[in-house]
């Protein structure tokens, strides 16, 4: 297989490999993030729009944001490929993306000014851990230091084994400075509610008191412009084809909604299709796609196999046939009921085409040695045994396009590609131990928290 050597990359023809991505369009970037920034209006503290001058140590920051496109095979009559967004060691989830280009902003922002800043943010597990690496990676590279920028985490305590070791806690200085902290409550979604309370009435007084800038960095556009770039690759290195179809497990689907704004960019807008995979628990943005609501009574009603021990349903093709619980959740990381963002998605979907399944862990596992196998193709490894594996994004969207092709839900002969937009085991990180988080139970205790490392 002969290979063309491209600007960013090397490009066979099943094989794209794009290190650096975000170096590579950093001036594209910067015009884009320029742009969104005139848009913006907020009265919570945001670092600018602007980035900092291209340099080694940028590019060397920049360095885990690699985008790969791998062939995988044909299920049925369906061509299936993979954009492997999880390529940072250090992570492994495309939350780096998003990260790395809101630290640089925060970087140029401190630059400029000479504040400090500090990162307030809830998160399910992935979001923290690629911010944190983030964080560290501007200390370790030079571009701040550890008093002018730090991160406070609040997670659900379902997210603990979930949570990656790092520098950022095992230096006694720097995990003074960025702690994870922990909520105990029954709804794992309690952690954006805490925080939003916080800012919304404590977050000042704390700036106030302490001088540091708090930057509550959840707004979807702190994460479009970044995933913008996956439209930028598939445009610029892919193969082209009419209509292609992507396939993503999603929470809010930040992701999709930022591939769609890089099509719109780059002038191509509603030629993507997009897929929606989710799990039981949190099924919304399917639901509101197909029934326009979020009412959990319209999912379909599932019966008790006693031969399998099993609840089953044959009637809706979108939701699991097998399932241990009809209100499983397969992985906490994706928590967000009725997302804000359906309405665009369910709009973009219904113009271009597309669509979204729900999926099972019993599916999952019953896909387990298949998706292994296609996957071989490509730079995922995943556990010989699943019950190593602690992050299911990849594994519930490979499930979701399988069983979605065999139900024909989607169409006969389209080209899917499957976003990795997270994978990793237990051999692949060292959780943070739970002896050194913090629990926190209301916004007054995590503004005591927040004050802390600011003054520390």
């Amino acid at each position: 297989m002969s290979a063309v050597a491209s600007g960013a990359g090397v490009v066979t023809s099943r094989e794209v490999c794009v290190p650096g991505v975000l170096a590579h369009y950093y001036p594209e970037l910067t015009v884009l993030l320029r742009g969104v920034g005139e848009r913006v209006s907020t009265r919570l503290f945001q670092p600018g729009w602007s980035l900092p001058e291209l340099d080694d140590r940028l590019v060397e920051f920049f360095a885990p944001s690699t985008m790969s496109w791998t062939e995988l095979g044909i299920h049925g009559e369906t061509e299936l490929s993979l954009l492997d967004l999880r390529g940072n060691p250090g992570t492994r989830t495309t939350k780096t993306f998003a990260s790395l280009l809101m630290v640089a902003r925060a970087v140029a922002h401190i630059q400029a000014t000479g504040d400090r800043i500090a990162i307030v943010t809830p998160s399910s597990a992935n979001k923290a851990t690629a911010l944190r690496d983030a964080v560290l990676r501007a200390i370790e590279t030079g571009l701040v230091s550890p008093e002018q920028l730090q991160i406070v985490s609040l997670v659900p305590a379902q997210s603990q084994p979930k949570l990656w070791d790092s520098a950022l806690r095992s230096r006694e200085y720097l995990a003074r400075h960025n702690p994870i902290l922990v909520h105990r409550g029954g709804e794992r979604a309690g952690v954006k509610t805490i925080v939003g309370e916080f800012a919304a009435s404590e977050a000042d007084q704390v700036t106030r008191s302490t001088g540091v800038k708090l930057w509550f960095t959840l707004a979807l556009d702190n994460y479009r412009v970044a995933d913008a770039v996956r439209a930028f690759v598939e445009q610029d290195f892919l193969p082209a084809v009419p209509v292609r179809l992507h396939a993503h497990a999603v929470s809010s689907a930040f992701g999709l909604l930022g591939h769609a704004f890089g099509e719109e960019w780059r002038g191509r807008p509603g030629r993507a299709q997009y897929f929606l995979v989710q799990h039981l628990d949190t099924p919304d943005m399917v639901l509101d796609l197909y029934c326009d609501t979020f009412d959990r009574s319209r999912r379909p009603d599932y019966e008790f196999d006693p031969g399998s021990g099993l609840y089953r349903q044959d009637r809706d093709p979108h939701f699991p046939q097998w399932t241990h619980a009809v209100d499983e959740a397969l992985d906490p990381t994706f928590y967000t009921r009725a997302p804000a963002t359906s309405p665009t998605m369910k709009q973009l979907i219904r113009g271009a085409g597309g669509g979204g399944i729900v999926v099972s862990l019993y599916e999952c596992l019953q896909r387990y040695a298949r998706i292994r196998a296609l996957l071989s193709r490509s730079a995922v490894t995943l556990p010989s045994d699943p019950r190593e594996l602690r992050e299911w994004s990849l594994v519930m969207a490979m499930t979701g396009v399988l069983n979605a092709i065999d139900r024909q839900v989607i169409p006969v002969g389209a080209n899917v590609v499957v976003h990795a937009s997270g994978s990793y085991g237990i051999q692949d990180y060292t959780p943070i131990p739970a002896a050194d988080l913090i629990e926190v139970r209301d916004s007054g205790e995590l503004a005591t928290q927040v004050t802390r490392a600011v003054t520390a």
